[in-house]
């Protein structure tokens, strides 16, 4: 399914989609920095694009044909690190909204910090995914419980048009782990430290931290050890000469960032892409769900309503009950082509894309282009009589 990502900073949502299996079509960016970085990793486009400019920029997400939006919409206005206001930032969460009411996608995954949830933003926003027909999963997620060694909670909406509320809770929360991972564990023998200084925000916060527990949040900033901190009862070891900060290489690791991504910049650009990235690991964990969720659909649907289809083709196209089983053994024969998850316009030119495809007959070629068109058509005729919530609540 086509990705066009907003809001992409240096790529670790992009990064985390495609290790996925998705293909993502375009990406859009405001900070010259993170869009050259982008554009050292990925082949396919990014933009420079103001997002709050939603009229300008909603025809060229459009002209994209996104299957599925995904972005964070920057967040310090949000952050317990900042004033905890809603201002300027915190509009360009409704215009990501806005954008995909416009767009309409199939689905759109948003990220923000975990109190973003409860702004009146973030209500706002919800308000307009809802109004335009979207079911809505709702979840804060701690990355630790989902493959990426850092303890840093983040909220997620995952939205799906046509959909129930909580889609995709179940795909989500099976492969969640039980226990947080630790840097240990997910390093094995690769560091040379055991201990290391992350400079808090206040000293009421510890700030030296073990390898056997995940990092804590990578910050946008990473400041030496200053020559007056204090210590505190919950530090993992009392501060010596042996006690670093992490270097900018191991904070974008801790943020599951590959050995063989790119960086550009001065090192505080570096540092702040870092920190305000999504994890890859974080995003791909998301990414898996959604596709498994699209996997599992697709196959509800060929073995629940293959019989419905036929019977729709008999009752409504008039069509006698071999010529119906014909019908339908060519849509068979269309997903062992290319496997069939939405009978649309994209689907058929993927389809017609595939080296399968190619070598078939160009009778038969015709006729499995019925077959899916015809399911497209009793598929859209389903959902215009049980409504989009109800007709997703039978597959």
């Amino acid at each position: 399914m086509r990705i066009v990502e907003l809001f992409s900073g240096c790529g670790g949502t992009s990064l985390g989609f495609q290790n996925a299996g998705f293909d993502i079509v375009a990406a859009y960016e405001i900070w010259d920095t993170a869009i050259q970085c982008y554009g050292m990793n990925f082949k396919h486009p990014v933009r420079k694009a103001d997002l709050s400019d939603t009229d300008t920029v909603i025809p060229m997400i459009k002209a994209d044909a996104p299957d599925i939006i995904t972005g964070g919409p920057p967040c310090q206005d949000f952050s317990s690190a900042g004033k905890r206001i809603e201002c300027d930032r915190a509009d360009l969460t409704r215009s990501y909204s806005i954008i995909v009411d416009a767009v309409r996608p199939k689905f759109f995954v948003m990220e923000n910090v975990d109190r973003s949830f409860k702004s009146d933003t973030y209500k706002e926003a919800r308000k307009i995914f809802k109004d335009a027909g979207y079911g809505l999963t709702e979840q804060i997620l701690n990355a630790s419980h989902c493959g990426v060694p850092q303890s840093r909670k983040r909220f997620i909406c995952v939205g799906m048009l046509g959909g129930p509320d909580d889609f995709m809770k179940e795909h989500i929360q099976k492969n969640m782990t039980e226990r947080p991972l630790t840097l240990r564990q997910y390093f094995g023998n690769s560091l040379d430290f055991e201990y290391y200084y992350r400079h808090p925000r206040n000293y009421s916060r510890r700030a030296i931290f073990s390898i056997d527990e995940p990092a804590p949040t990578m910050r946008g900033v990473n400041r030496p050890v200053p020559k007056g901190y204090p210590g505190h009862p919950n530090d993992a070891l009392p501060l010596d000469g042996s006690i670093r900060p992490l270097t900018t290489l191991e904070r974008s690791l801790i943020q599951t960032f590959p050995h063989t991504f790119q960086w550009t910049g001065s090192k505080t650009d570096m540092e702040q892409m870092i920190g305000n990235a999504v994890p890859v690991k974080l995003a791909e964990f998301v990414a898996v769900a959604l596709k498994d969720f699209i996997d599992s659909r697709g196959v509800k649907r060929k073995i629940s309503d293959g019989e419905r289809f036929a019977s729709w083709l008999i009752s409504e196209k008039e069509y006698k009950k071999r010529s119906a089983n014909d019908v339908l053994s060519r849509l068979k024969r269309a997903d062992g082509v290319c496997s069939l998850t939405e009978p649309d316009d994209r689907y058929v030119f993927d389809l017609e894309h595939t080296e399968k495809f190619a070598t078939l007959s160009p009778a038969v070629r015709s006729q499995v282009r019925k077959a899916v068109r015809l399911y497209s058509e009793f598929h859209e005729s389903s959902v215009d009589q049980k409504g989009g919530e109800e007709y997703w609540n039978t597959i």
